[in-house]
């Protein structure tokens, strides 16, 4: 079965590539703009620690590892799950995702990896930029444990990450239109630039609860960075492991539960 859906995901992704290269010009200015957005991603960090050497105990070397883990987030997000999961949104809305459910496979699957955006990539090698750089800066690389549980880190955020926009997706079977909600989406993951520690104010604790429980972006990028950095205690990751099982669990459920009331174009 593993095998099989293996061979599907090969299938989805060199379809994908395949038609991105078709417009080769095309391809490559929008990895000219992929550069560029990752470059501006830098601007508000070096404003910020331009004052100041240390924020929140964050230095600026171990805030761009925040800024790297982002990033290449980022890559994964609008490289693999937006382009395939805001396609469902139409379907459901013309009543034509009768030709994923009719498949031989898990439609979650099919909707999962319908389309890449393999010029993201530029993200990729922009994300690794920023880890070397930093690293080099702190004057030490992570050891193999580090990094390794690094590695886990970073499952767990694409896990977590494809979730919430599985859940996103899910509401476009209850209303009309779920632009909204991914704009949203979108803006609360921009919060996953900067070190969670920074939040100050009345207001931190409970934005803080937010950004790790509620809309887990901490666990996105602060906690993987903190992983990479040596700096997160076992209690720590053992805690926000199952949080993203739970957040997978969850997605699952209300997904399945979506499809129940899916009334397609010929019902």
């Amino acid at each position: 079965m593993a095998g099989r859906y293996a061979g599907l995901f090969g299938i989805q992704l060199r379809m994908s590539t395949l038609a991105a290269m078709q417009y080769r010009v095309d391809f490559l200015v929008r990895g000219l703009i992929a550069m560029l957005w990752s470059a501006i991603t830098l601007i508000p960090l070096l404003v910020v620690y331009g004052a100041r050497k240390e924020v929140a105990g964050w230095s600026l070397n171990e805030a761009l590892v925040v800024v790297a883990w982002f990033t290449l987030l980022r890559a994964v997000l609008e490289g693999a799950v937006s382009p395939s999961l805001t396609a469902v949104v139409e379907h459901v809305r013309k009543g034509t995702l009768d030709f994923v459910l009719l498949k031989p496979a898990d439609a979650q699957f099919l909707v999962s990896t319908a389309k890449f955006e393999p010029w993201r990539l530029i993200d990729v090698a922009g994300a690794l930029v920023i880890f070397s750089y930093a690293f080099a800066k702190i004057g030490h690389w992570p050891s193999p444990a580090q990094v390794v549980t690094g590695l886990v880190f970073l499952a767990l955020a694409v896990l977590i990450l494809y979730s919430i926009w599985i859940l996103v997706v899910s509401a476009a079977f209850w209303v009309i239109k779920v632009d909204n909600l991914s704009y949203l989406f979108g803006s609360l993951f921009d919060v996953g630039r900067w070190p969670i520690d920074v939040l100050r104010g009345v207001w931190r604790g409970t934005l803080t609860m937010v950004f790790t429980f509620v809309f887990p972006v901490a666990l996105m990028t602060t906690y993987p960075a903190l992983a990479l950095l040596g700096r997160l205690d076992g209690k720590t990751a053992l805690l926000a492991l199952a949080g993203g099982g739970v957040f997978a669990v969850v997605a699952r459920w209300v997904w399945q539960r979506a499809l129940a009331m899916y009334t397609s174009a010929s019902s």
